[in-house]
């Protein structure tokens, strides 16, 4: 691995020649950057990003809309984090004091921010969230979010994030872990907060992802440096049943569906030319499933959601007009969805559902009309 991709272990192995802060602020933001990690300035010592100019203080306005970052100002903390060398080297080189924040949507990481918190254990509930945890079981010595992890990952007969050697880990100042993955397939984890009362994995483990930052190893506050643990220094993929408890515990956002649009008179010939008698069921879920069988082959950016949707609103038709079966067709749409992307049930089902909904509405008889 190249030196200047390499964090330190500790403050005790930081190169000579990097003793400054000046030069350990501005290497690390560079560093970050090279590995597409776009960052932005954390206040000195602290861990909030650094203040906004006097005008975005005056008056509220989306970030979208600011005139700063066009300026090469730093307003609006992880929505002005960049890659741009230019702006790196001016951000740091005369703010040597900046932490460096890392905006984790656009870096495509997932972290699970681990806390070890004192703090007395929510009802059992909220201790994993969607996971009922009986009054039999003994919940004696359970006290933050390295417990609660490690049981969640004891459940799914997995190892606990807490001792993945195979990724970056980074030890925080007040004894927290910041575990780094990398997303896959192209989806869009939301971040959460381990002590929410809505979306959460587990107490005292919260998620960076879309929406936060995380801060970069090597970054040192008031409370200490942030230090990577163990041999690895490359986020590693996010482990499939992670992936599959963050979806279960609505991490990904609800698919942005619009109304279905209307089959195309060539793919309604295809579905009556298959069969469109009750007799003759299989030919025509082959036939208005093919689509989404085909999304199997890509991994991403095969228009998934709207051929899903386009799926279900003909065969909700189809069992409206009273041709097909509606127990079969969900099953079946279930089924390919999930052969075409494992790990999205909760997603396909949200897709599906809206699909047939608007389906059913609109018969699909032999003759190729809806009523």
């Amino acid at each position: 691995m190249p030196a200047d991709l390499q964090f330190p272990h500790s403050d005790s192995h930081m190169p000579t020649l990097a003793a400054s802060v000046a030069d350990r602020s501005l290497a690390t933001a560079q560093s970050c950057a090279r590995r597409g990690w776009p960052v932005h300035p954390l206040a000195p010592g602290r861990k909030t990003p650094a203040a906004n100019c006097s005008d975005c203080r005056a008056s509220a306005h989306a970030p979208a809309d600011c005139p700063c970052l066009r300026a090469d100002r730093w307003c609006h903390g992880f929505h002005a984090a960049t890659l741009n060398h230019d702006r790196i080297q001016q951000w740091w080189g005369k703010h040597p004091q900046f932490g460096i924040g890392v905006s984790c949507g656009p870096a495509g990481l997932v972290i699970l921010d681990i806390d070890a918190h004192p703090a007395e254990p929510p009802t059992r509930n909220r201790v994993l969230p969607g996971i009922p945890i009986g009054d039999h079981v003994d919940l004696t010595g359970l006290a933050n979010g390295f417990h609660t992890l490690a049981v969640l990952a004891a459940l799914r007969g997995q190892q606990s994030p807490a001792d993945d050697t195979t990724t970056l880990r980074v030890r925080t100042p007040s004894g927290g872990l910041h575990v780094w993955y990398r997303a896959t397939g192209n989806r869009q984890w939301l971040s959460s907060v381990g002590s929410s009362a809505g979306r959460a994995l587990a107490w005292q483990v919260d998620i960076r992802a879309h929406g936060s930052y995380i801060i970069a190893p090597g970054t040192t506050t008031h409370h200490g440096t942030y230090t990577p643990v163990g041999e690895a220094r490359e986020p590693a993929a996010l482990p499939m049943w992670v992936a599959q408890e963050l979806d279960r515990t609505g991490h990904l956002p609800a698919p942005n569906i619009a109304a279905p649009r209307p089959v195309p008179p060539r793919a309604q010939q295809a579905v009556l030319a298959a069969g469109g008698g009750r007799g003759q069921a299989e030919p025509t879920l082959a036939a208005v499933l093919a689509p989404v069988e085909a999304c199997g082959q890509v991994a991403e950016g095969a228009g998934f959601s709207a051929t899903l949707n386009r799926a279900a609103y003909t065969l909700g038709g189809l069992i409206a007009a009273g041709r097909l079966s509606e127990q079969e067709v969900e099953q079946a749409l279930k089924d390919t969805a999930a052969a075409a992307r494992p790990g999205q049930e909760r997603r396909i089902e949200q897709i599906i559902r809206s699909g047939l909904a608007a389906g059913l509405k609109r018969p699909l008889y032999a003759s190729g009309r809806r009523s």
